[in-house]
């Protein structure tokens, strides 16, 4: 037991020291916000209108495949540096390995993560008229036409 007591040692000089640093920042600066620290700023730019929607998915797909691809590296490499003593069953495993990576890859394809040209546009549907417009389809709110009957 006494040889992990300069580890014990260590950990508690490691907390007291972070305690200590909040507890004497906000002893010497107590937080006073305004509203000029609590606006948001970017760039040195007052933003003049709200913020915008949420990110498209297509950014979170990329960093997927940013991951999958770092993944695979990882992997990849000690593979590399020890194939032979592996033989057949690191090939083998390899090669499923590699089909999981692979198939996540085709996945984020078809859900359209590399596309970044025009938005497609979607075929309009044979259902709805063409003929239909909001002239056409919109019906005014008002008197005209209504009987005046109460009942």
């Amino acid at each position: 037991m006494g040889q992990y007591l300069p580890l014990v040692a260590i950990g508690v000089l490691a907390a007291l020291f972070g305690f200590v640093n909040v507890f004497m920042s906000r002893m010497l600066n107590p937080p006073r916000p305004y509203p000029a620290q609590e606006s948001p700023y970017e760039s040195g730019i007052v933003p003049q209108r709200d913020t915008p929607e949420r990110f498209p998915v297509r950014f979170y797909l990329i960093a997927m495949i940013f991951v999958v691809f770092d993944i695979e590296v990882v992997f990849l490499y000690p593979f590399a540096t020890v194939f032979r003593e592996l033989s057949l069953f690191g090939i083998v495993a390899i090669v499923i390995f590699a089909a999981a990576v692979f198939e996540s890859f085709v996945y984020l394809l078809s859900k359209g993560a590399l596309d970044w040209g025009p938005l497609r546009v979607e075929k309009a549907s044979e259902v709805v008229d063409p003929g239909r417009t909001s002239t056409s389809t919109i019906r005014k709110v008002g008197l005209d036409g209504r009987t005046t009957e109460v009942a």
